[in-house]
């Protein structure tokens, strides 16, 4: 699986509660299951280049949140921070305080 691939499934445990029902399903069966297109495009009843279609616009949709809302990038900021303090270096705390005040 890509380093794109992974962005999505992060996306998408992010933000899928924002999808309706099928577009998590297909997202899901894609990037966390990894199902081919054949076998997502059986289970839901649909083309492959139907399956391929929902998953770029869901994909881009995903994407398009993260960029109005950032909070993936808002995660890694917070994960990076609490592990440089969580390995000794206090002099990120304020830096961390500051962070988890302004998110």
């Amino acid at each position: 699986m890509s380093e794109k691939d992974l962005f999505v499934g992060a996306l998408n445990d992010i933000y899928g509660e924002f999808l309706n029902h099928k577009q998590r399903r297909v997202i899901s069966a894609y990037f966390d299951e990894d199902l081919s297109l054949g076998e997502i495009a059986e289970n839901e009843g649909i083309t492959r280049q139907a399956v391929l279609d929902l998953i770029k616009r869901t994909s881009a949709k995903l994407y398009e949140w993260e960029d109005k809302c950032g909070y993936y990038n808002k995660i890694s900021v917070l994960r990076k921070l609490g592990g440089e303090v969580k390995n000794g270096n206090s002099d990120l705390l304020p830096k961390l305080i500051d962070f988890i005040d302004n998110f």
